[in-house]
């Protein structure tokens, strides 16, 4: 939302504005998808692909989860910032581009320089002006805002008439930590919308993750004193995935999403932190 405002207050308006997520594909297909290839270029190259630098030529172009870009790609990239040209997969002819680059990521690139994860001249290349967005729950005043906002937005694509939340579920999304930020809280207004059949939204429609907020919580005094550092901090984040999971019927893509990572981050952290659907509900 930030990349698009971005884009349409510049001078670059009138021109494409082009996003694709970096995480959610291979790394040939990311490679084809950003700089195109030429018919038999690799196997299943059966025709020409424009790539996606030339769609946006002379707009915007978001790049997702920068940090999930490989090496190789990685220095593709540079080339381009650098030099504003580049060849496509599988051919000789050099294009020349002119785009504003924006890329976000919810990973420390400064600490993946360090350890060799990134590219250091890449991240002086893109270090030019950065802009940090709070997570929701350190913006909640936000909250009402946005509230209005999508009750409006969902209220005209379901053809309803919904007035807004009351009280008590205002004061309910106020107490939840949104792990899933944004998505999460525009997730639970859609549904909300979708299922009421009253005026007015209540506490009750809210998912039950939200109304007993079980959402991220810092980790206590308590919690330090026979815990290793490592140890209280893994605690928040496997509450976090098994909160965000439980908003998303255990859905996986629908999770990832909500969480700002790609499915296969999410696989390994479910892994790591031993998080099985029949483990989290075996009270039921």
């Amino acid at each position: 939302m930030t990349a698009r405002e971005i884009h349409q207050m510049s001078g670059r308006r009138d021109k494409p504005f082009i996003e694709i997520s970096c995480g959610a594909l291979l790394e040939t297909l990311l490679e084809s998808e950003l700089f195109g290839h030429v018919s038999g270029s690799f196997t299943g190259a059966s025709h020409d692909k424009q790539e996606k630098f030339m769609l946006a030529n002379g707009g915007t172009l978001f790049l997702d989860e920068i940090a999930t870009a490989s090496p190789a790609l990685q220095v593709k990239l540079l080339r381009v910032l650098q030099d504003r040209e580049f060849e496509p997969v599988g051919s000789e002819k050099t294009h020349k581009v002119d785009v504003r680059l924006i890329l976000a990521t919810n990973q420390n690139l400064e600490e993946m320089v360090e350890t060799g994860e990134f590219r250091q001249d890449l991240y002086y290349r893109i270090n030019v002006i950065t802009i940090e967005q709070p997570p929701l729950r350190e913006r909640s005043g936000d909250i009402p805002l946005l509230v209005d906002h999508y009750t409006n937005v969902f209220n005209q694509q379901n053809g309803k008439n919904i007035e807004g939340f009351n009280e008590e579920a205002i004061d309910a999304l106020l107490r939840y930590d949104w792990p899933g930020n944004v998505r999460e809280l525009v997730n639970v207004i859609e549904r909300a919308v979708v299922l009421t059949r009253t005026p007015v939204i209540t506490i009750s429609e809210l998912p039950e993750v939200v109304r007993d907020n079980r959402g991220y919580r810092a980790p206590s005094a308590d919690d330090l004193e026979n815990s290793s550092l490592k140890e209280a901090l893994a605690n928040p984040e496997r509450h976090l995935i098994i909160n965000a999971l439980d908003s998303n019927g255990w859905n996986r893509q629908k999770t990832a999403e909500t969480l700002g990572i790609n499915r296969t981050t999410l696989y390994k952290k479910m892994k790591k932190y031993d998080i099985r659907y029949e483990h989290e509900h075996s009270y039921q």
